[in-house]
């Protein structure tokens, strides 16, 4: 019988050396690895165990044939989602994420924008935004391209409107800004207005409303204008 043996929450029960220098191998493994295994830390632990066992009562050789067969399916499976991993970072070229990023104070600020392109350095993903490259693993969300876009014009829709000054306060110098912000309303689709605050979509109409009758008496000034010059011609 093999003076390595049973294992009950993660330690040996056998109290001999090299019990306690296998359990040590486990805790500096799980250390290492951030209290997972990874195959690495797997092939520390069985080096580890062949070295300390009793010459006079040696493991069994289907045991360790055993134990090999269970690293080799679990560098398969690490190969696998790293595989897996780099193909799901690859696919997220030209489109919009948002990256939470924590500095050494522990401080986070969101990161967003179109990923460029996608480095690989060892076991580690970075995303390129704007030239500079963030962790994979700091990756919080990916946006559709027309959900983003959208997004963005009710942000800088909102913010044209908050510049206006009140509607009472309003006069002729005030025609172009707000012609500007009607067109650009109506050049929104729908998908695109729905986007837009209630509030300010209410302040938007009202905007809307005096544009339209200041343009009206501007046309009808310029009409009877217009009718007064034929009628002096003639």
């Amino acid at each position: 019988m093999s003076s390595i043996a049973n294992v009950v929450n993660g330690q040996l029960t056998n109290n001999s050396t090299s019990a306690a220098s296998v359990n040590k191998a486990v805790e500096a493994s799980n250390k290492q690895a951030g209290g997972a295994l990874d195959k690495d830390a797997f092939l520390k632990l069985l080096v580890t165990q062949m070295k300390y066992q009793d010459p006079l009562e040696p493991t069994d050789n289907t045991e360790y044939v055993s134990q090999l067969a269970t690293f080799s399916e679990l560098e398969e499976m690490q190969n696998m989602s790293a595989s897996l991993g780099k193909q799901n970072a690859s696919s997220l070229i030209g489109q919009y994420v948002y990256i939470e990023e924590t500095d050494s104070t522990g401080n986070t600020k969101m990161i967003e924008g179109t990923v460029d392109y996608v480095s690989f350095s060892g076991s580690k993903t970075y995303l390129s935004i704007e030239g500079t490259l963030y962790n994979y693993d700091d990756l919080v969300s990916v946006a559709d391209a027309d959900y983003t876009l959208a997004v963005k014009l009710a942000d800088t829709f909102a913010a044209e409107i908050s510049k206006l000054p009140a509607l009472s306060a309003l006069t002729k110098d005030n025609l172009e800004t707000v012609g500007s912000i009607v067109t650009a309303y109506s050049n929104m689709t729908t998908y695109q207005k729905s986007f837009i605050n209630e509030d300010v979509s209410k302040l938007y109409n009202e905007y809307a409303q005096w544009y339209m009758t200041q343009m009206k008496e501007l046309n009808s000034e310029g009409q009877d204008a217009s009718d007064g010059d034929d009628s002096s011609i003639a």
